[in-house]
């Protein structure tokens, strides 16, 4: 969920265009994935993955600290691949979807911590429980994009969370307290 977006950060910590506007960059949603783990009995990892989601990413090259991203998720559309498990995450045990179905990141701070590593610190509200959550951010490339001839940033970011936080705490501890989301980015600047 939040190890999102935010990572498209980077930019502003790798491009240095003299006194540059804060640039808008919108995500290739075809070439990105917001996706969870979570380890079920020590016996295997079960994955899933939200398949709808929106975010606003703002990266200010000549300030970093003052770039931001916002990622709003649909709670609806998760899918683990198994529909009976899929129906139970949503019930009221979980993700309680029918009164809660939009889960949010705000990031806070942005700090460089590698030539190409972020940590993007944010709130994390799911069910109308908000926390602090750290996204670790790795870019994976950056500059313009071949085939849309403009800037470009792809980057991975991945965060853990505890899922007893957000009053998820059926079969804890039997089935994994720790989620790990992770956020797989392409992302374009914005038409102007």
């Amino acid at each position: 969920m939040t190890r999102i977006a935010v990572s498209a950060l980077a930019l502003a910590l790798f491009a240095t265009p003299a006194l540059a506007d804060p640039v808008a960059y919108e995500f290739d949603k075809s070439h990105s994935n917001l996706s969870f783990a979570y380890n079920h009995l020590g016996y295997s990892t079960t994955d899933g993955r939200f398949g709808g989601w929106d975010a606003k990413l703002v990266v200010d090259a000549d300030k970093p600290e003052a770039s931001s991203i916002e990622l709003t998720i649909d709670t609806t559309t998760l899918d683990t691949f198994f529909a009976d498990r899929d129906k139970h995450l949503k019930s009221a045990d979980f993700f309680d979807v029918a009164k809660f179905p939009k889960a949010t990141f705000k990031s806070t701070k942005v700090t460089k911590t590698g030539d190409k590593e972020l940590e993007i610190v944010g709130d994390l509200t799911i069910k109308d429980v908000t926390k602090p959550a750290t996204l670790k951010v790795t870019v994976t490339t950056m500059g313009e994009h071949p085939m849309a001839k403009m800037p470009a940033i792809g980057f991975a970011g991945t965060t853990t969370i505890k899922r007893s936080d957000y009053g998820m705490n059926m079969y804890v501890p039997y089935v994994g307290d720790d989620v790990t989301i992770t956020l797989h980015a392409e992302t374009l600047a914005a038409a102007k």
